[in-house]
């Protein structure tokens, strides 16, 4: 029996005792990576470290998911690492871990059915799509509507019928719609208001006539309420226009049968410092704006018989200011109380010249309020109407007056006097 030399020449050389361990070792490494691969649990969705990658075995692809793929770098240590040799078949865990596709390559992988985990959030978000955002509901446009033109309010169900043959007010024929409100007017049949909203009076009474105005009402109630309530139904009422609630007075008054009156503010001699007020007819001013102020005034109420001018010292001595005045006056239907107020006034003479129906004051009757000045113009009237037939006298509605007039009314019939409207004094008196 004889041994190879290896030196001698043919010789094949074998694996050496080095080379036999380190391929030895080298098996062991690989066959504990890849029982580690196996073996190691499933890392948590949120901390834990990158899943390992494992080859598997080529299988048909799945549908691809609908959802982008995520966008997790892949693990720098897998990504270098030698593939793994092939081992024998090992048991397959109860929860296999997958490794997560890279983004440059997608990882074909079977369809198993894993419980659901959380998925980590994304360090690149994916940009979003826009969801649109329902739009606010509108708000419904306002709805314009046309102002329907006034209207007379309906007499209230318990509203007694005026007094004494009042006629209803306002007639709608006696009245106009314009901007300033209902304007009166003469009517196509020819009817005037001075005539149709007037107290009912005898012509053919005999007996000397005097007529009592109370004006400036509206703006007391109590005085007001006095002077509707107190004082016969032939005592003339004058309502100032800016009274609050001008309408109810006048309806007030006429149902308990007093004919009535509207205050028309004049220019006195010493204003400004003495105002009548808003709207005021002035000597400054056009004859236009004058007529204007006068529409505004009339418009605010119905059912007046005409006006009688409130002041007016200095405006009632123009002619060239008065005549517009009154022409307005007259074509509206509408008589025209002087009161007086200067010696110098011509409104009477001027409103004559126009054909406008008018009457004349003869004496303001409180004009200092007490009971014996008050007796003492009461009984001036009662002398001026024995001489001439018709006297007037204006007052307001102090409590003294009322009281005054109340008792002294009474004794007319007994005196044979008539006591008579406003209306009823028309163009009876002498310029």
């Amino acid at each position: 029996m004889s041994f190879d030399n290896p030196n001698r020449p043919g010789h094949k050389k074998g694996l050496g005792p080095l080379a036999i361990t380190v391929l030895v070792l080298v098996a062991l490494v690989a066959g504990v990576v890849t029982w580690l691969q196996l073996t190691a649990p499933a890392p948590d969705p949120v901390s834990g470290p990158a899943a390992v990658t494992m080859p598997l075995a080529k299988a048909p692809a799945p549908a691809a998911p609908s959802a982008a793929p995520p966008t997790e770098a892949p693990d720098p240590a897998s990504a270098t690492r030698a593939p793994a040799q092939p081992t024998p078949a090992q048991p397959i865990p109860t929860q296999p871990t997958l490794a997560q596709p890279t983004l440059d390559k997608p990882t074909e992988q079977p369809a198993v059915a894993t419980a659901p985990t959380k998925t980590p959030a994304p360090e690149l978000t994916p940009v979003p799509t826009p969801v649109p955002t329902p739009a606010p509901a509108a708000k419904p446009a306002p709805t314009l509507t046309t102002p329907e033109p006034a209207t007379p309010k309906p007499a209230k169900p318990n509203q007694p019928p005026p007094a004494d043959g009042l006629a209803r007010a306002p007639d709608p024929a006696l009245v106009e719609a314009s901007r300033f409100g209902r304007l009166p007017r003469v009517a196509p049949d020819g009817r005037k208001a001075w005539q149709a909203y007037a107290r009912p009076f005898d012509a053919n009474d005999q007996r000397p006539r005097i007529s009592i105005i109370v004006g400036s009402l509206g703006l007391s109630g109590a005085a007001t309420e006095g002077a509707i309530q107190r004082l016969p139904g032939p005592v003339t009422l004058s309502f100032s226009p800016y009274a609050r609630g001008l309408d109810n007075w006048i309806v007030l008054a006429r149902a308990a049968g007093h004919e009535v009156l509207l205050d028309l503010p004049m220019e006195p001699i010493n204003f400004p410092a003495n105002d009548p007020g808003p709207e005021t007819l002035l000597t400054s001013l056009t004859a236009e704006q004058n007529r204007a102020r006068l529409h505004s005034l009339l418009g605010r109420v119905s059912g007046y018989v005409g006006v009688v001018n409130h002041m007016g010292s200095r405006f009632t001595t123009s002619a060239p200011h008065l005549r517009p005045i009154l022409t307005e006056l007259r074509d509206r239907g509408l008589l025209f109380i002087d009161s007086r107020s200067s010696l110098r006034s011509v409104a009477a003479r001027t409103a004559s010249e126009l054909k406008l129906p008018r009457a004349i004051n003869n004496r303001f009757i409180d004009a200092e309020a007490s009971r014996v000045a008050i007796d003492a113009r009461l009984t001036e009237l009662e002398r001026i109407a024995r001489i001439s037939g018709f006297a007037v006298g204006i007052s307001q509605a102090f409590p003294v007056t009322l009281d005054r007039l109340a008792r002294w009314t009474r004794t007319l019939k007994d005196k044979g006097f008539a006591l008579a409207p406003a209306s009823a004094m028309v163009n009876a008196q002498p310029d």
